[in-house]
């Protein structure tokens, strides 16, 4: 998309009014009195957004982006150019091997610590809007304020506080706000055990369902923060913000989504130290912001144009907003955008937009098109049709992945030196962590190796000292079927021999090695039985007689010839 060679013009739309096509935008002085924008979902609030945010980091400018859905986000890494990789800081808590530090309570000024007091308070109301009491509010209000005094506190304190007294007598003896100092000593040290009970109890519950969160507790329970917000205000950075509630879920996206918004205020609040002209702008982007639109962000859009805070805000539906911060926004903000809307809104902004348009045209907008009051140095415009710019095209060279791992680098600490500080301080055992964010965790951490069989490039979770093997995935597979061939022939191997040892041994040794079965004996109906017949020999025996008689007379014959020689010689 090309667009008029104009610095201090940010382009977002095109009229459309009788064909005409001329592409318009808005000034750097304007955009300091905001730009609001609602329609429903897929009308193209998202795309026009975009479409300013990759104008700002391509003019150099500072700028953040808090988008509750991701895409938005991880649009914004294509069109860093390289020029500008060092400045971009990728907020993604889904990253739990590396959590980015980001202390809301950490060295605030004493001006300011109200609040930072009121803005955390805002968060937890708008998540749990409907169990919160004022004695609720009283208790956590001067517990935070008693925190934020204290060296090295973060959110954690809040149920250490209300449940341990050691360490509640210490954070006490550090309060030098006299209001807060007298309701630790002179009334919540006087509570009956079982009204204080009662009293924290809620507290407790709420404020413990983000605190037992690893995500979370790992990113707001580090002292120290390494993202500074004023740095990056003054300095002209880009924070980006992947607050995804599909990765993190929807309570922790509104939590850390809002407490960097009231970070952000609080920064560029702090610029009163600094004269005017000498302030940068920044814009920030909020998509979908009512989610993270408490009621410190009256206290934004009122004042944030003094400090060159830019805000560039869009959601769905104008119900979404609280009473006081809608009115907020339509008393404060210059220039108002919309999309397609439903019938109840349509009624809403119709006052804004009569003559030029009725509630009828607001419902009846077609896709990409928008009716708007454009602020015009300083003074806002008639109601006018136009349609928003086509999207970027992608670049095809990014270096999405450089500026991941050097956000990675700067901003990020490993887990588990994280874990074993907030373990350290809260003196508990070790905290669980699940399976499969170890294996997230070491995953996160890989080395590239050349494979030791096809010579491949890969990637591996050890760090190789040319000792232990490294394989790619396929060599890998391979190896480990010829390790388990291997085993069943050894295993095969040993099975054949101890049979055949076996069959060498002594009835003994086999009698000592193992039970002896036999084959059981035959029941005696089951064997066959043979009837012996009794041969008839009497004629063989007579046979035998007769036989023996002529044998005898031959002998007696024969003899009696040698006798009778023996005489005649």
């Amino acid at each position: 998309m090309e667009l008029p060679k104009n610095n201090d013009i940010t382009y977002f739309a095109e009229t459309n009014f009788r064909n005409q096509k001329i592409k318009f935008g808005i000034r750097p002085d304007d955009r300091r009195r905001h730009l609001y924008s609602v329609g429903k979902t897929g009308m193209g609030k998202t795309a026009m957004l975009e479409n300013m945010a990759i104008q700002d980091i391509q003019k150099g400018h500072g700028l953040a982006v808090v988008d509750p859905h991701g895409e938005f986000a991880e649009k914004m890494l294509d069109f860093v150019p390289s020029s500008r990789v060092n400045d971009v800081i990728y907020f993604n808590p889904a990253d739990i091997a590396y959590p980015i530090a980001f202390n809301v309570i950490e060295k605030v000024q004493p001006d300011f610590r109200y609040l930072i007091a009121s803005g955390v308070l805002g968060v937890f109301k708008k998540i749990w809007p409907d169990v919160w009491s004022p004695r609720m509010e009283y208790i956590l209000n001067n517990t935070i304020l008693a925190l934020i005094e204290y060296p090295g506190a973060t959110l954690l304190g809040i149920n250490r506080m209300l449940a341990e007294k050691e360490y509640r007598d210490k954070v006490v003896k550090r309060i030098t706000d006299p209001g807060v100092k007298a309701f630790w000593l002179n009334e919540f040290s006087k509570y009956p055990d079982r009204f204080r009970e009662e009293a924290v109890a809620p507290i407790q519950n709420k404020a413990g369902q983000f605190i037992s969160s690893p995500l979370i507790r790992n990113i707001i329970g580090q002292t120290k923060s390494t993202i500074n917000v004023r740095k990056v205000i003054d300095e002209g950075k880009i924070l980006i913000l992947n607050l995804s509630k599909g990765r993190i879920g929807e309570d922790a996206s509104h939590l850390l989504g809002a407490l960097m918004v009231s970070k952000i205020q609080l920064a560029a609040m702090s610029r009163v130290n600094i004269p005017e002209e000498e302030r940068k702008d920044f814009y920030l982007y909020v998509d979908e912001f009512q989610n993270f639109a408490t009621e410190s962000f009256v206290n934004i859009l009122s004042e944030a144009r003094k400090y060159h805070l830019c805000l560039i805000l869009a959601h769905q539906y104008i119900t979404q907003m609280d009473e006081k911060v809608r009115d907020a926004v339509f008393g404060n903000v210059g220039t108002l955008t919309t999309f397609r809307v439903g019938a109840d809104d349509a009624e809403v902004l119709e006052p804004e937009f009569t003559p030029e348009f009725t509630a009828q045209d607001l419902v009846n907008l077609a896709k990409y098109n928008v009716y708007l009051k454009l602020m015009i140095d300083g003074i806002s415009s008639r109601a006018f049709s136009a349609a928003t710019l086509v999207p970027f095209q992608r670049p095809k060279e990014n270096y999405r992945e450089t500026i991941i791992k050097v956000s990675r680098e700067r901003y990020g600490t490993f887990r588990t030196k994280i874990e074993e500080k907030i373990v350290k301080w809260s003196g508990t055992l070790e905290l669980p962590v699940r399976a499969e964010e170890k294996e997230r965790a070491l995953a996160a951490e890989l080395y590239e190796a050349q494979c030791w069989d096809c010579g491949k490039w890969t990637r591996v979770t050890f760090k190789p000292d040319g000792v232990r093997p490294v394989y790619c995935k396929s060599c890998l597979k391979k190896t480990r079927e010829q390790k388990e061939q291997q085993k069943d022939y050894r295993g095969n191997r040993e099975n054949r021999e101890n049979r055949e040892s076996e069959g060498n041994l002594s009835l003994k040794e086999a009698f000592q090695k193992e039970p002896v079965f036999f084959r059981p004996r035959k029941k005696e109906e089951e064997k066959f039985t043979r009837t012996r017949v009794r041969p008839d020999i009497g004629g063989l025996r007579k046979i035998l007689t007769n036989r023996d008689r002529d044998k005898e007379d031959e002998y007696h014959e024969l003899l009696e010839n040698e006798r009778g020689g023996g005489r005649r010689s």
